[in-house]
């Protein structure tokens, strides 16, 4: 597995992606609250996306019903099962979100990202109406984002390292997120009863394609030049 680490991207319009880093001081902040709570997996019970509550195919008990089902579709996003889980999602928002909050804005951004979210766990709900678990992390929103940059920035470079045998590795983004993406799509179609919600990352792949080109300024180009 490759771990990514750093793009080398300049920003050009924000001085900092403020925005970015708050998504991922609001995950740091619920994530170390739930653990901290009595019961992490009610919590997680109570916030995250189940699809048969969405669909009203069931309802949960009111000790659980903390916020109304549609609610949870944002909710969902900000929490995390372990610390493998938030630390995978946060170090990819890390490495690709600041650039693609600088080609769209900080609210554009944050818009665009909680947007990517909420249609993740809608397509993911969709291919399990009747499922019982509860949906959580940021993967799909981030499988968004890092569309977006394969997007506009394709000629970028990435670098990180195999996470075995540890050797570093400096490779173009469109191999990166191009396999990765591959990845995602031959997941969802092989991992059938899998508990990681491959089709959220495939909702969040879809929505990052159709609403980079709306989200970005208008002054920046897709797929382009080389930084």
């Amino acid at each position: 597995m490759f771990v990514p680490l750093y793009d080398g991207v300049p920003l050009r319009y924000l001085r900092f992606p403020i925005a970015n880093w708050s998504i991922i001081a609001g995950n740091i902040v619920v994530f170390l609250w739930v653990q901290a709570a009595p019961s992490p997996d009610r919590i997680e019970t109570a916030l995250g996306a189940i699809p048969a509550v969405l669909f009203g195919r069931a309802i949960l008990s009111p000790d659980l019903a903390l916020v109304p089902a549609s609610v949870t579709l944002i909710t969902g996003m900000f929490v995390h099962a372990n610390i493998g889980h938030i630390f995978g999602n946060m170090l990819f928002l890390w490495v690709f979100g600041d650039n693609v909050e600088d080609a769209m804005g900080s609210l554009r951004y944050l818009v665009f990202y909680l947007a990517c979210g909420i249609i993740a766990a809608l397509t993911f709900s969709a291919m399990v109406p009747s499922g019982q678990s509860p949906l959580i992390g940021a993967s799909g929103a981030i499988s968004g984002v890092a569309t977006a940059y394969l997007l506009l920035y394709p000629k970028a470079r990435i670098w990180g390292f195999l996470f075995i045998p540890w050797l570093p590795l400096h490779i173009p983004a469109t191999w990166f997120v191009g396999i990765w993406i591959f990845f995602q799509i031959l997941s969802a179609l092989l991992s059938e009863g899998s508990d990681i919600g491959w089709w959220a990352h495939l909702g969040g792949i879809g929505a990052g394609c159709l609403l980079v080109g709306l989200f970005k300024r208008r002054q920046v180009p897709l797929f382009g030049p080389a930084v």
